[in-house]
This record gives C-alpha cells, sequence and structure tokens, in this order.
C-alpha cells in the first residue's frame, strides 16, 4: 500500500467520523430506537469507519498509537457479523463519547502523514 493509499483511508476514516458525530448532533438515544432510518445511518458510518480503518497498513498504525485502530475495526466486524445482536446503548456511547476524541487523532494523523506525493 502506498502513502496515498493510506492518507486516502484515513481521510475515509475522518469523513465517516464526522458522519457519525452529524447525524447524531440534535438527536438523542431514544432516537436511536425509533429511528429506524438513523440507526441505519449511524451503523453505516460505523461499518465504514471501520472498514476504511482496516485498510492502513499496520506499519502505518503503529505511527499513530492514539488511534483505537484495533478497537475500530473490531466494532466494524460487530456491527457486521452480529447485526442481530447490536447493543444500541454501546453504539451511542461509542458516537458520543469515543468518535469525538477520534477526530482529533485522525485529523493529526493526516497532517503528520500529509498530501500524497504528485508520484503515488
Amino acid at each position: 500500500m502506498t502513502r496515498h493509499d493510506t492518507i486516502v483511508a484515513l481521510q475515509q476514516m475522518l469523513e465517516a467520523a464526522r458522519r457519525a458525530v452529524a447525524i447524531t448532533s440534535d438527536r438523542s438515544r431514544d432516537d436511536l430506537d425509533s429511528d429506524g432510518l438513523l440507526y441505519l445511518a449511524v451503523v453505516r458510518v460505523l461499518e465504514v469507519l471501520g472498514e476504511a480503518a482496516s485498510r492502513v497498513p499496520r506499519s502505518d498504525r503503529a505511527r499513530h498509537p492514539a488511534i483505537p485502530w484495533a478497537e475500530v475495526v473490531g466494532l466494524r466486524n460487530r456491527l457486521i457479523h452480529g447485526y442481530d445482536a447490536v447493543d444500541l446503548d454501546i453504539v451511542w456511547s461509542i458516537v458520543k463519547d469515543d468518535v469525538p476524541a477520534l477526530l482529533v487523532e485522525l485529523e493529526r494523523a493526516i497532517e503528520v502523514t500529509g498530501p500524497p506525493a504528485a508520484d503515488d
């Protein structure tokens, strides 16, 4: 994987994290139970976040230890494979408590990694 691929994956993670925060702003935990579209949207952006994280090579993950790589990818796997037993309290807590801090770390990682070189 090239540096270009890594920066693309980091940007995809950042976009998914931003979407998770945006679609849950002005919403409540109860909305997650009652609004099927909100539920689907939140779950989907978390799946995309985890899938993009899984595409970042281990060597590049090591450069950004503040990002909880295993947890992000593990959440994706749990949502995909355990779709029939998703704990919405945990999902809500992740989006409200963990994703905002993840946003900060992703922005730092992108800044440090920099834009792809012209020849990438």
